[in-house]
């Protein structure tokens, strides 16, 4: 094989992989209409269990802590809040916007026996959920 049909086959499936990942960051935010919260965008969260419960870690860049919201429902646990566009300098020109931005809400579906929210902690653009077995009372 000639070294310029190598290189050009690899250029296709650099070209693919480069759309396969584009499509994925499309899949974070979805348009919605107009209106004031007209895009929602979900963050990515890592699921861990432990002996002790289960460990939620949602990746929030930007988010300030006071605006972040975690709700537990039977079913489900909701975190939502909004990442306000901030531009550091005023007269500064947006070239490229890829870390979404506006109001989220990530559902994240529950089932088994009822948990309980132990602790969350908010660290490094991270929210951190251990939630636990809850308590008969």
């Amino acid at each position: 094989m000639s070294s310029e049909r190598q290189y050009g086959w690899m250029w296709v499936e650099a070209c693919q992989v480069l759309d396969q990942a584009e499509q994925l960051q499309r899949q974070l935010l979805r348009y919605l209409g107009p209106g004031t919260d007209a895009a929602l965008w979900e963050p990515p969260v890592d699921i861990l269990e432990s002996p002790d419960g289960v460990i939620l870690l949602f990746a929030l860049p930007g988010v300030a802590p006071e605006d972040i919201e975690v709700r537990l429902e039977p079913a489900s646990l909701t975190v939502s809040a909004t990442r306000r566009l901030k531009l550091e300098h005023p007269r500064a020109s947006i070239r490229r916007l890829e870390i979404p931005h506006g109001r989220f809400i990530r559902r994240v579906p529950l089932s088994g026996v009822p948990l309980a929210i132990a602790a969350t902690r908010y660290e490094r653009g991270c929210l951190e959920v251990h939630l636990a077995p809850a308590t008969e009372r």
